[in-house]
């Protein structure tokens, strides 16, 4: 009986291993885009980086590509997604820099490099004027707010004293909280005002300087005024303000059983005095 032997053809890629990676290559006309392989085998950018470069090139201008933005199309989260556009910042694919409006909100201008290169060798275009940026675009509380500051009712020295001591130990529990002088001086009075409804200097302290963003606080005097106003609590009345509740009348002993009774004022309890009455 004749045994039959199968195996496989052979196909051979000029001088190439077998054992790598094959290509079917095949040609776009049409929705693609050019990456450098300085990008796509660059040996210091991880891959969530070089991933989102490709992607932030392949989009149109005028595109938003803020961190919330990313986040919610893409499962890696907005702590990988900022760390990977800081990384690309650090190597030239990216730049990021603060405008302000004609309204004074302040939004983030995003560049982006096909070749790294290009960004010192040409400067940067000028940033064309659009409209304002869906909501969801900001950065965390960089912006300035346009709510006005809280303001306390009333105008004591002490208090203000106290809330100028809160701005400037915030520093203390993170430097990146460091403010200048004037802010101070402009942010004292909304402090005042969460001083006054009873909460504790550093309970002020931790509740501005809890969780601070991932990808740092540019502008921290812009940052803290968002968190005075948006995280304001309400007017708290201690207990025992109102209205004092009735109290009991106080223990009396009986002049003629010597029981104990409840009365404003020294006598017979309700039984002597019946009795009395009936004699």
């Amino acid at each position: 009986m004749t045994e039959q032997h199968f195996s496989a053809r052979t196909r051979s890629r000029s001088g190439r291993s077998s054992l790598g990676v094959a290509h079917v290559d095949q040609r776009h006309n049409e929705e693609f885009t050019v990456v450098g392989n300085h990008l796509a085998q660059h040996p210091d950018l991880s891959l969530t980086a070089i991933g989102l470069a490709t992607h932030i090139q392949s989009l149109p201008t005028g595109t938003l590509v803020g961190i919330k933005v990313l986040a919610a199309k893409f499962p890696e989260g907005e702590t990988r997604i900022a760390a990977a556009l800081r990384e690309l910042e650090q190597h030239g694919y990216l730049s990021r820099t603060k405008e302000r409006l004609p309204s004074g909100r302040i939004v983030t201008r995003t560049t982006s490099y096909n070749k790294p290169q290009a960004r010192r060798g040409h400067a940067a275009p000028a940033p064309r004027r659009e409209p304002a940026p869906d909501p969801k675009e900001p950065e965390h509380p960089a912006p300035t707010t346009t709510a006005p500051l809280p303001t306390p009712d009333a105008s004591g020295l002490p208090a203000h004293r106290t809330a100028r001591n809160v701005l400037v130990g915030l520093r203390t529990l993170d430097p990146r909280l460091h403010l200048a002088e004037r802010d101070v001086r402009r942010l004292a009075p909304a402090v005042a005002a969460w001083l006054e409804r009873g909460v504790a200097p550093d309970a002020v302290q931790r509740t501005l300087a809890a969780d601070l963003p991932s990808e740092g606080v540019r502008h921290p005097a812009g940052f803290l005024a968002h968190r005075l106003t948006a995280l304001l609590p309400p007017p708290f009345e201690p207990f025992g303000t109102g209205p004092e509740a009735a109290r009991p009348d106080p223990l009396q002993n009986c002049d003629d059983c010597d029981r104990a009774f409840r009365s404003p004022r020294s006598g017979r309890c309700r039984g002597c005095r019946t009795a009395r009455s009936a004699a």
